[in-house]
């Protein structure tokens, strides 16, 4: 990972104490952010309400003030901009994350994807993709399709 990354989150996130333990798996996180942006990016239109709602899903997953949100969001476009594969990304999910929350994962995918009201055929290639990548079954993989649409359409 980038030195900028790695120093983000000895200052920022990293508990002050060594006894306190760290809340949740932060270059997992990171990893996250990483290919919800890449779902973003993958229907070569950059939509404010995706952005919106990408921020909306890092907000409720990770518990960081909004400046630190930012600087988040800025290292997390920076790797995706650099990564060369996906699974610079999916191997930090399959080490970090239990099953339900790489489903948490594909809803929140599909979510970003949904946000501007059309599902690009780009967009549902990638998530399949990383669906397939994390080891989510395919079942499981509809059925977040459908939640997430459900949720769009609220």
């Amino acid at each position: 990972m980038l030195k900028t990354i790695k120093v983000f989150f000895e200052s920022k996130l990293v508990p002050a104490t060594a006894e306190e333990p760290e809340s949740g798996n932060l270059k997992t996180d990171l990893a996250s952010a990483c290919l919800l942006i890449e779902v973003m990016k993958s229907d070569h239109e950059l939509d404010d309400r995706e952005a919106a709602e990408f921020i909306e899903i890092l907000q409720k997953q990770l518990d960081i003030s909004d400046e630190d949100l930012a600087d988040l969001v800025t290292l997390a476009e920076a790797e995706a901009k650099q990564a060369t594969s996906l699974y610079e990304f999916t191997s930090l999910i399959n080490a970090g994350y239990d099953y339900e929350n790489k489903l948490a994962l594909i809803e929140n995918m599909w979510r970003v994807a949904y946000a501007d009201e059309r599902l690009d055929k780009y967009e549902e290639h990638l998530i399949r993709k990383i669906s397939d990548l994390i080891y989510v079954s395919h079942k499981d993989f509809i059925r977040t399709k459908h939640s997430a649409r459900r949720g769009a359409a609220n």
